[in-house]
């Protein structure tokens, strides 16, 4: 089993990881970097191979700039495929990867979801109306590769199904019609995920979820699955405590080197299509807080109803703060909390910055 702290990458921690923050890596790198491109803010977009194997794979993070925790992960792997191990001797011989580390630098630096010019680029794969976009399909038709692996973080409220565990990691295999037939693209991709989620069961079992596969040929998964490249989106979702995505990116690193290595020992075919519809899906069942019997403290709540409670999570001072608001009040009976407080009185809340916001949001309620 690989041991994960060889590998980490110690510059990189927490949320915001902007152009600035990975300089450090690319300087490290023992291979040659490209820009295959301009941002809106005309930031070079870095590229670079590693390995001379005939298996050519795709991957990009930061697509949406504030999504971080697979670039974290991303640079964990570099640092493992540039090591000794063995397996990443093995991957390397069979091979060859492209890596996009940061497609979005204008957004990553914004710590937004679109570009410079508000534009989301996981919906301009088609229309390819943004300098990023297209500097991403010029990559693609020249790197003309096998498989694509799609870098993403996903909201905090997700779980695994209709169940009290987060879905710390989700997948998708892209549909390429409406029909959302199995093409052959399609089932080579869901057999990767079914490898990975096999191992994932190991370490957060019942934490993987499946992500909706509506279609949209403007979505970058979609398109490629339509051009016939094996596409997998990976979602870095929340672990219990784990705001800063630091345990998340360790799942992710795993994850990747698992459909790496499937890739590279010609295992795909060891699994089986019909065991990815196995992982659950998606649910929005989780808030951030949950807070009980909010009638203790506010006489504006109504009886027997909770408060759902989300973290909007804002840039200050080149850090990312939570800052808590009210998502929704009612029964709320089926969701669940990251944290759940129950009212008897003010003092359940203890004393964190957090929790003091929070019964400030409920004090100040007025219906």
């Amino acid at each position: 089993m690989l041991n994960y702290s060889l590998y980490k990458e110690e510059s990189i921690q927490g949320r915001y990881i902007n152009r600035d923050a990975i300089q450090p890596c690319f300087d490290k790198l023992s291979t040659p970097i490209n820009s295959i491109g301009k941002s809106v803010e005309n930031v070079d977009i870095n590229a670079f191979e590693m390995g001379h194997g005939n298996k050519k794979v795709l991957m990009w993070s930061q697509m949406h700039g504030n999504e971080s925790t697979t670039t974290k992960a991303v640079w964990d792997l570099v640092n493992f495929l540039q090591s000794e191990d063995e397996l990443a001797k093995a991957i390397l011989k069979e091979c060859r990867l492209t890596i996009i580390p940061m497609l979005n630098p204008d957004g990553a630096k914004a710590y937004t979801r679109v570009n410079s010019n508000e534009i989301d680029l996981n919906r301009d794969a088609k229309n390819l109306t943004q300098p990023e976009s297209v500097a991403f399909r010029k990559l693609f038709d020249a790197f003309q590769p096998d498989f694509c692996f799609n870098l993403h973080d996903q909201r905090t409220l997700f779980s695994a199904g209709k169940t009290n565990k987060p879905a710390t990691v989700s997948f998708l295999s892209p549909a390429s019609n409406k029909e959302r037939h199995i093409t052959p693209s399609r089932e080579v991709a869901m057999k990767l995920i079914v490898a990975m989620n096999r191992m994932l069961q190991e370490r957060i079992p019942g934490q993987v979820g499946r992500y909706d596969d509506g279609f949209n040929d403007n979505c970058i998964g979609d398109t490629l699955q339509m051009l016939g490249v094996p596409t997998i989106l990976f979602e870095s979702g929340h672990y219990p405590n784990d705001y800063q995505r630091e345990q998340t990116r360790e799942l992710i690193f795993f994850s990747i080197v698992e459909a790496l290595k499937t890739i590279a020992l010609d295992k795909i075919d060891d699994y089986k299509t019909g065991d990815y519809f196995s992982i659950p899906n998606n649910d929005k069942l989780f808030f951030d807080i949950l807070v009980k019997h909010p009638e203790v403290v506010n006489k504006e709540f109504e009886a027997g109803h909770s408060v759902g409670i989300r973290y909007k999570e804002v840039l200050i001072d080149k850090k990312i703060t939570f800052q808590p608001e009210v998502a929704e009040i009612g029964p709320l009976e089926g969701f669940y909390g990251h944290m759940t407080i129950e009212c008897v009185d003010s003092k359940d809340f203890g004393f964190t910055s957090n929790q003091r916001e929070v019964l400030d949001l409920l004090l100040n309620f007025n219906n």
